[in-house]
């Protein structure tokens, strides 16, 4: 009878393990679908690019993103990203008072194991700090910041390296310039980017990183009065290590 017991439990454990497994896998593979519609919805025609004759006036910057529909719904946002050649192409969030909030919510403030696009308020939210830090699952299903990994590859890294971001006033036009594995320290709290010795020193870091899976273009001149962009991700879930792509500023439409 005990061992009847035992097989009994033993096989009703294995069928609970298949049954949440599979709940997960299914939560995964959907993960971040809700934002689909939110670019349909918030994205509007980006338009043809044409010579135009000189003006006296300048014409009223386009922003395809709108921002007083995006920012009805939810406040917190206030940038879009957009990556060619990846699937990024996302709103930013920044959530007052709780740097962890958008970790395990998704843009509309429902629970998701996506998440959003988020940064913490150690950064400014109009990336004029000399580092703004941006966060992103590494999602198994292709969402978030899953693709950013293909920037381990050399020929993906040499060419996709620009980077848009769209906020209401302004776009921000940036070039990737290293694709790393790191450790899993906080940076905002582990670097005062604000001091230029400290910054200097931390580019000269970047620059010098030998990894064959690192890439770091040393042709693109990025010095401590740069502004640049960090985006990190996770690492094959292994909690020491997170995945940076970096970009610097260079050219701003207003």
């Amino acid at each position: 009878m005990k061992k009847k017991t035992i097989a009994y439990l033993l096989g009703a454990a294995a069928i609970l393990c298949l049954v949440v497994g599979g709940v997960k896998l299914v939560r995964e593979q959907k993960a971040g679908e809700e934002y689909e519609e939110l670019r349909e919805e918030a994205k509007t025609e980006e338009p043809e690019t044409v010579e135009a004759e000189p003006e006296e006036e300048k014409e009223p910057l386009d922003i395809p993103v709108d921002f007083e529909a995006l920012q009805a719904e939810n406040p917190d946002i206030y940038a879009w990203i957009t990556i060619p050649g990846t699937n990024v192409d996302y709103p930013i969030l920044q959530r007052e008072g709780d740097n962890g909030y958008y970790l395990n919510h998704s843009v509309d403030g429902a629970g998701s194991i996506a998440g959003a696009i988020f940064t913490e308020d150690y950064n400014s939210k109009d990336f004029t700090d000399p580092n703004t830090i941006i966060y992103g699952h590494n999602m198994k299903n292709g969402s978030m910041f899953r693709t950013l990994h293909n920037y381990s590859d050399r020929e993906f890294f040499d060419n996709n390296r620009d980077i848009t971001i769209y906020m209401p006033d302004k776009i921000l036009h940036y070039t990737i310039f290293a694709a790393y594995l790191y450790d899993s320290r906080h940076l905002m709290l582990s670097f005062d980017f604000k001091d230029p010795d400290v910054f200097r020193a931390y580019l000269d870091s970047v620059r010098n990183i030998r990894d064959m899976n690192a890439f770091v273009d040393t042709d693109i001149p990025v010095t401590e009065e740069d502004k640049i962009i960090t985006l990190s991700t996770c690492y094959k879930g292994q909690a020491d290590r997170r995945y940076l792509v970096q970009a610097v500023l260079v050219s701003i439409e207003s």
